[in-house]
């Protein structure tokens, strides 16, 4: 098969743009100055507003006490220290034998002792930063996730660390002291966590901060990755975000390529010869020939590979890497039976869809729903839906547009 179309209307939300509601400067200059290499603050003064709606103190309360999160939604830490899970988890009760559901109570007790409460995965659990979180990962074409932390007064839930992605703290309640160091690491990579350089962020850790200071309610600041950076709360309890960018790097496009170039040059039958018998494979001297015609066969195969081939390779990756716009199962299934002809349809959002055609006509779509195989005759209406992001069922048909509800590449648009 080959590749015959991506669908840019699924990368992209229909509402507002997500990053100005992050940065108080535009787009490019973003881009530009600041993008990967240096710290932005930007004021609320100087922000839309938006980050007001996405979370609040109360949400907090809600999310550990009435919406059952297990230990992997939550951590806790105190002085450098993270608990065990055990110390702030319990059993669900009848009817929920679930042994690490969040206990309220033992929350209650170590928050009052200074603990810091981490909600991770937020764009998972949070409706407003699910949303937020899909447009911002659209536009920035990088996967996004995000963790709240709420500090009690006076208190530092982490000591000087560094993140392997880069980091948009916004401050929702209280107040919170920031100190940033320069990175003693550049650019770390997603296997290369702050614990590896632990000597070098305590030696920078003792040095005057390059910047220091205090994030209020509404203020946002980007932080890339590798910077080394630790908070104190002041006056009260202290509730912020971090919106995590897991970064794509050129590590990446080398990983795809090297993977390629291995399965390519193993169709070369001069690579797949068995070594001599009696062979020394732990001495050089003996190898030297075949390593020189591996060598040359993945050199071969390296440079016959193009950016349309790593493309492809890493589109799987990121396929992964995020899930699309949430679904309704119920009310998707009982759209999908009472559909007429005179109905439309849009293309689910944040989907990375691609269509791959074979010689006969008949395609596979790709996509973060699935895989759905598509005829000859149906191949038309899918690209025009991926196209332009909404299709009529009249055009489709009937038997297709309830595929492609049921199968979640698409979802119930208003009526014709």
């Amino acid at each position: 098969m080959t590749d015959s179309i991506t669908s840019r209307a699924s990368a992209t939300s229909r509402g507002r743009p997500a990053l100005p509601a992050l940065v108080a400067v535009p787009d490019d200059v973003f881009a530009g100055t600041y993008w990967g290499l240096e710290p932005l603050i930007s004021r609320s003064a100087d922000l839309p507003g938006e980050l007001g709606n996405l979370f609040d103190v109360a949400a907090v309360d809600e999310l550990v006490s009435r919406r059952g999160l297990r230990a992997p939604f939550l951590r806790v830490a105190k002085d450098g220290r993270t608990y065990g899970d055990r110390e702030f988890t319990a059993g669900g009760g009848v009817g929920a034998a679930i042994a690490d559901q969040v206990s309220d109570d033992k929350l209650l007790r170590l928050f009052a002792d200074g603990a810091t409460l981490v909600l991770q995965g937020l764009h998972r659990t949070w409706p407003a930063l699910i949303d937020f979180t899909q447009r911002l990962s659209g536009e920035l074409g990088h996967p996004v996730q995000t963790n709240a932390y709420i500090t009690p007064s006076q208190n530092t839930g982490f000591d000087d660390h560094y993140d392997v992605h880069d980091v948009f703290v916004v401050q929702v309640a209280g107040e919170k002291r920031w100190r940033i160091r320069p990175p003693v690491h550049r650019w770390p990579l997603r296997d290369e966590p702050w614990t590896a350089h632990r000597d070098a962020v305590r030696t920078a850790a003792a040095e005057p901060p390059m910047l220091e200071l205090t994030l209020q309610p509404g203020d946002c600041l980007y932080l890339p990755r590798g910077y080394l950076h630790s908070a104190t709360a002041l006056g009260g309890v202290s509730t912020h975000l971090t919106i995590g960018v897991h970064v794509w790097t050129r590590r990446h496009l080398a990983d795809e390529l090297a993977t390629l170039a291995l399965t390519r040059a193993s169709r070369d039958p001069a690579l797949r010869v068995s070594l001599p018998a009696y062979a020394d494979v732990t001495r050089g001297g003996e190898l030297r020939d075949d390593v020189d015609l591996a060598r040359a066969a993945l050199i071969r195969a390296l440079e016959s590979l193009d950016a349309d081939d790593v493309a492809a390779a890493l589109g799987r990756r990121v396929r992964d890497a995020q899930r699309p716009e949430p679904v309704s199962p119920v009310a998707q299934t009982e759209a999908a039976a009472a559909l007429s002809g005179d109905a439309t349809l849009r293309l689910r959002e944040h989907l990375v869809a691609r269509i791959e055609e074979a010689p006969d006509g008949s395609a596979l779509v790709r996509s973060r729903a699935g895989d759905l195989r598509l005829a000859a005759d149906d191949v038309p209406g899918v690209r025009r839906l991926l196209d332009h992001g909404s299709a009529g069922v009249a055009d489709l048909g009937l038997d297709l547009a309830r595929r492609l509800l049921l199968t979640g590449l698409a979802l119930p648009g208003d009526p014709a």
